[in-house]
C-alpha cells in the first residue's frame, strides 16, 4: 500500500511540473503580445493621464479638471458629444435592423452581392466620403437642387454645417459597424422557429417580436455599443460636415491644442471621454451581458 501511495504521490507531482511548464509556455508565448500592448496601448493612455495633471507652470494641479467642473462650455461639449452618438446610433438602428433583416433573408448568392454594397464604403476613404456628403447637401448641392426641381421645396434648405450634416454623414459611415454584427447573428437563427410559431397559431408580427427579435439581440446589442463607442471619438465628419458649429471633444481638443497649445487641458479632456466611454461599457456589460453579446456565450 506504502509503495502504490508514493506512485501516485510521485504522478500527481509530475502532473503538478507538466501543468506548470506548460503554463509558464503559454505565458511566455504572451509576453511579446503583452509588451506590445503595453508599448502601443498603456503607454500613450498613461502619459496621457500624466499629462493631464500638470499644470502651466509644469508642476502637479487638478486645474484642467477644475476648469470643466467650473465652464460651462464643457459642459455643451460631453453633451453635444453624447446627444450626436445617441441620435447617430438611433438612426443607425432605423437604417440597419431592416438592412440586416433583408440581407439574412436573400439567397446566399444575393446576400453575398449586396453585403459587398454594405461593405463598399469601407474602401473609400473616410475623408474623402465626408467631403461627397458636404457637396452633395451644400445650398447649392446636388440635392438641393433635384429636390428644387422636382418641387420638393422652393428655396435651398440648410443640410450641412449644423446637426442634420453632421447626423447623415455620420450615420452613412457607421452604418456597416451596426450592419454586419447584426446580419451575423440573424445568419445563425433557425429559420423552421418561425414557421413553428406560425403552426402553433402565432401571427407573424408576434412571432416576430416574441421570437426573432430576442435572437437577435446580441448582434443589436454589440453593433450598437460598436456604434457609440466610435461616434464618441470621432473627429472628421463633425468638424468638415458641422462647420464649427456642431463642437464634439475632438474638435474641442484640437481647437485647444491649436489656438493655445495646452497638452495638459488637451489630455484632461480625452482623459474625462476614456473614463466615461469605459463607464458605459462597464454599464452596458452589466446591463446586457456584454461578453455574451459579442462573443455568443451564455
Amino acid at each position: 500500500m506504502t509503495v502504490v501511495a508514493d506512485n501516485t504521490a510521485t504522478n500527481a507531482n509530475a502532473l503538478i511540473r507538466q501543468r506548470r511548464r506548460e503554463e509558464w509556455s503559454v505565458l511566455s508565448l504572451a509576453i511579446p503580445a503583452a509588451l506590445i500592448i503595453a508599448f502601443v496601448v498603456l503607454l500613450p493612455v498613461g502619459w496621457l493621464f500624466y499629462l493631464s495633471f500638470i499644470g502651466d507652470d509644469g508642476q502637479g494641479t487638478l486645474e484642467h479638471y477644475r476648469k470643466m467642473i467650473e465652464y460651462k462650455s464643457y459642459y455643451r461639449v460631453f453633451i453635444t458629444t453624447f446627444k450626436v452618438s445617441i441620435l447617430t446610433t438611433l438612426i443607425c438602428l432605423a437604417l440597419g435592423y431592416p438592412l440586416a433583416y433583408f440581407l439574412a433573408q436573400l439567397p446566399p448568392r444575393w446576400a453575398g452581392f449586396f453585403m459587398l454594397a454594405v461593405l463598399l464604403p469601407f474602401w473609400t476613404s473616410l475623408l474623402v466620403r465626408t467631403y461627397a456628403w458636404l457637396v452633395l447637401l451644400q445650398r447649392k448641392g446636388l440635392l438641393n437642387e433635384f429636390a428644387i426641381d422636382i418641387g420638393l421645396w422652393e428655396t435651398p434648405v440648410k443640410l450641412v454645417h449644423n446637426l442634420t450634416g453632421t447626423l447623415i454623414g455620420m450615420a452613412h459611415i457607421m452604418l456597416p459597424f451596426l450592419v454586419l454584427p447584426l446580419y451575423n447573428a440573424m445568419k445563425k437563427i433557425d429559420r423552421d422557429l418561425m414557421h413553428a410559431a406560425a403552426n402553433l397559431g402565432a401571427r407573424p408580427i408576434n412571432a416576430f417580436w416574441q421570437i426573432y427579435f430576442p435572437l437577435t439581440m446580441p448582434g443589436l446589442v454589440a453593433g450598437s455599443l460598436i456604434v457609440f463607442v466610435l461616434c464618441l471619438g470621432f473627429y472628421v465628419t463633425p468638424a468638415v460636415l458641422g462647420g464649427g458649429r456642431v463642437v464634439m471633444v475632438s474638435t474641442q481638443i484640437t481647437s485647444i491644442l491649436e489656438n493655445q497649445f495646452n497638452w495638459g487641458a488637451a489630455s484632461s479632456l480625452g482623459v474625462v471621454l476614456l473614463v466615461a466611454t469605459i463607464a458605459v461599457l462597464f454599464i452596458a456589460g452589466r446591463v446586457f451581458k456584454l461578453e455574451s453579446a459579442l462573443f455568443g456565450k451564455g
